[in-house]
């Protein structure tokens, strides 16, 4: 069984997703949820905060593989930057674990999850509770949003 992380990288919220690819070929959540960090500190500690929390959690559950969310174009700069310093944190912590990492656009995550590129967020998250056999869609958005990326990524290293 292989284990992969999916993140949804964010200053503010960065959520997380933990996938499991079963022997029997189905897939499974091993756990999901966000790294929340608050407003009112300055960036470098929200970074901070962000990568000493994504260590433990890389620690924790030790996945085999990771994959990120991709930038991509935003009309406001400052949010751009922001997610842009995210990832960045993301990727060094996962490097430090001495893991690879792989990067999907949200239209390549979308495609993989729902077979089309241009699906709503209401439709990925619905067929990550179906693949992933869950109750009810994973809350919060963030934290659906990662194991979709975990989606993408284990179904993408199963035709390579």
């Amino acid at each position: 069984m292989t284990l992969a992380l999916g993140i949804d990288p964010g200053t503010a919220t960065t959520g997380y997703g933990l996938v499991r690819d079963r022997e029997d070929g189905r897939l499974e959540s091993a756990g999901y949820g966000v790294i929340q960090t608050p407003a009112g500190l300055p960036d470098h500690q929200r970074l901070s905060l962000l990568y000493h929390r994504l260590v433990e959690l890389l620690l924790l559950h030790r996945p085999d593989s990771c994959a990120v969310e991709k930038l991509f174009f935003q009309r406001n700069v400052s949010t751009a930057i922001a997610v842009g310093q995210a990832r960045g944190v993301v990727l060094l912590a996962i490097a430090e674990a001495g893991l690879d990492v792989s990067g999907y656009t949200p239209n390549e995550v979308k495609q993989a999850v729902t077979g089309y590129g241009s699906a709503g967020k209401k439709q990925v998250q619905e067929m990550v509770r179906i693949l992933l056999t869950m109750p009810e869609i994973p809350k919060p958005d963030d934290a659906a949003d990662a194991l979709a990326v975990a989606i993408c990524h284990l179904n993408t290293r199963r035709y390579e």
